[in-house]
C-alpha cells in the first residue's frame, strides 16, 4: 500500500521546522496544520477534502472495549400491541442497528398507540435509546411518564452503539419484512431526521454532521450479504448528500480508491444526557425495576405501557425472533481534532467527542450475526486498531 507523499524539496530551515512540528504532533493528513496547502493546478469539480488530523491508532491508547448486541428481527421492529391483564402493552423493540437513528419516528408510532385508549399516565419499560426517546415523545404529547428500568445510561446496551446515522442498518430482511413495512420505515426515518436537526448547534454537540470516507485498494463493490438484509436507503436519498468518488491525488489517503459521504453523528454520552435532562425537567420519573415475565407488568399503576426493552425482550417476552448481532468497539482516547469517520479493510473508525470509535465490521454484513457473546475480545480490538493504523502508515 502506497504511503502518503509529502513535499521533500524544502529549504533547510523549513525542514528543521517541519521536524519540530511533526514531533509536536502538528501534522495533519495532507500537509502541515500551520500552513496552507498548495493550490490545485485546476479547480476541482468536487468539495475539496479539508485537512484531516491523524488518528493516533496504537493499542496503548485503548481506554475501553465494549460490546453491544443489536436486537435484530427479520420482520422488522416489533410495534404491535397486546393486552396483559388489564394493561395495554405497546411494543417498541427489535430495531437491529438502527435504534438511535429511528428512535423519534418509532417513538411517535408507539406513543400514538399508547394514547389511543385515552390513557394519559404512561409507563415506559427500558431506559436506552428507544425508551428515553419514547418517554420524551409521550411527555410532549401531554402524558405523565414514568420509566421503569433495571439499568440506566451509560450501562444500557444502546450506550455502546457506534453513534452514526444508519436508519436501515440490519433493520429487517428483504424476504421477511411485510409489504407495508418500507412505507412505515420511511415515515419513521423522516420523522427522526427532522427531530435530529433540532439538536444541531446545541452546547456539547449532541448531534453533528461529519464526513465519512470509504477507502479501498480495489475498485468499490457491494459487500456480500448472506443474511439478505433489507436496504431502503433509496427511499430517503434526498435527506443526505450522495456519496462522491474522490479523484486520485485529491485526498491524503494511501488507497487507490476513496469515496466520501456526509451524515449525522450522535455523541451518545451528551445526547443521552440532553434527553434525560429534558425528561426529568418535564416531571418524568425513573424508577429502578426488573421484570422477569410479562405478568410482572400488572403490578404497575399505569394502564398503558410502552415496552422498549431491546435485546432484553428476547428473555422477557420469550421472543425467539430476536437475533443478536454482536458489535465490539475499541475506544481510543479522544482526539478533538479528529472530526470525521472512515471505513477501511472491514474496520470502521469514527471520531466522537467521547472517544475514537474503532469497530470491526468484517468482510460482509453478517459479521456478528447470531453471536450473543458480550465478553470483550482484546485480540479483536487490537487487530481493528492495527487496520486503522495502516491508513496513516
Amino acid at each position: 500500500m502506497a504511503k502518503v507523499a509529502y513535499e521533500t524539496a524544502e529549504r533547510p530551515a523549513r525542514r528543521a521546522f517541519l521536524r519540530q512540528a511533526s514531533a509536536a504532533g502538528l501534522f495533519t493528513l495532507g500537509g502541515c496544520a500551520t500552513g496552507a496547502a498548495p493550490p490545485p493546478a485546476t479547480k476541482p469539480a468536487f468539495r475539496p477534502v479539508p485537512p484531516l488530523a491523524r488518528v493516533d491508532a496504537r493499542p496503548g491508547r485503548i481506554m475501553n472495549i465494549t460490546v453491544c448486541l443489536r436486537p435484530f428481527r427479520a420482520a422488522g421492529p416489533r410495534l404491535d400491541t397486546e393486552t396483559v391483564g388489564d394493561k395495554l402493552v405497546v411494543h417498541n423493540y427489535g430495531h437491529g442497528g438502527s435504534g438511535w437513528s429511528l428512535s423519534w419516528g418509532s417513538g411517535m408510532v408507539a406513543v400514538r398507540k399508547a394514547l389511543s385508549a385515552g390513557a394519559r399516565d404512561i409507563a415506559v419499560i427500558g431506559c436506552g435509546a428507544l425508551g428515553l426517546t419514547a418517554a420524551v415523545v409521550a411527555q410532549r404529547a401531554g402524558a405523565s411518564v414514568t420509566i421503569y428500568a433495571k439499568e440506566r445510561m451509560p450501562d444500557v446496551r444502546s450506550a455502546r452503539a457506534t453513534g452514526v446515522w444508519s436508519p436501515d442498518s440490519r433493520i429487517a430482511t428483504a424476504a421477511a419484512a411485510p409489504p407495508e413495512f418500507p412505507a412505515l420505515w420511511e415515515e419513521m426515518t423522516r420523522s427522526s431526521f427532522r427531530m435530529f436537526q433540532s439538536y444541531l448547534g446545541l452546547p456539547g454537540s449532541p448531534i453533528e454532521w461529519i464526513d465519512r470516507y470509504v477507502l479501498s485498494d480495489a475498485p468499490p463493490s457491494g459487500r456480500a450479504d448472506p443474511v439478505g438484509f433489507a436496504h431502503y436507503g433509496g427511499w430517503v436519498r434526498d435527506l443526505t448528500p450522495p456519496m462522491e468518488s474522490l479523484p486520485p491525488g485529491s485526498h491524503p489517503f494511501p488507497t487507490a480508491y476513496a469515496r466520501r459521504a456526509s451524515l449525522p453523528m450522535f455523541n451518545i454520552a451528551e445526547y443521552a444526557r440532553v434527553l434525560t435532562a429534558e425528561f426529568l425537567q418535564n416531571g418524568g420519573r425513573i424508577e429502578t425495576a426488573e421484570f422477569h415475565a410479562p405478568a410482572d407488568l400488572t403490578s404497575l399503576k399505569q394502564r398503558a405501557i410502552i415496552n422498549c426493552t431491546g435485546y432484553g425482550a428476547r428473555a422477557l417476552w420469550k421472543d425467539e425472533s430476536l437475533v443478536p448481532v454482536r458489535g465490539q468497539i475499541a475506544w481510543l482516547i479522544p482526539q478533538p481534532e479528529v472530526n470525521y469517520g472512515l471505513v477501511y479493510d472491514g474496520v470502521f473508525m469514527l471520531g466522537r467527542r467521547d472517544g475514537i470509535v474503532i469497530q470491526q465490521t468484517g468482510p460482509d454484513e453478517s459479521w456478528g450475526y447470531d453471536d450473543a457473546n458480550e465478553q470483550p475480545d482484546r485480540a479483536e480490538a487490537e487487530a481493528a486498531v492495527a487496520a486503522i493504523a495502516r491508513v496513516y502508515a
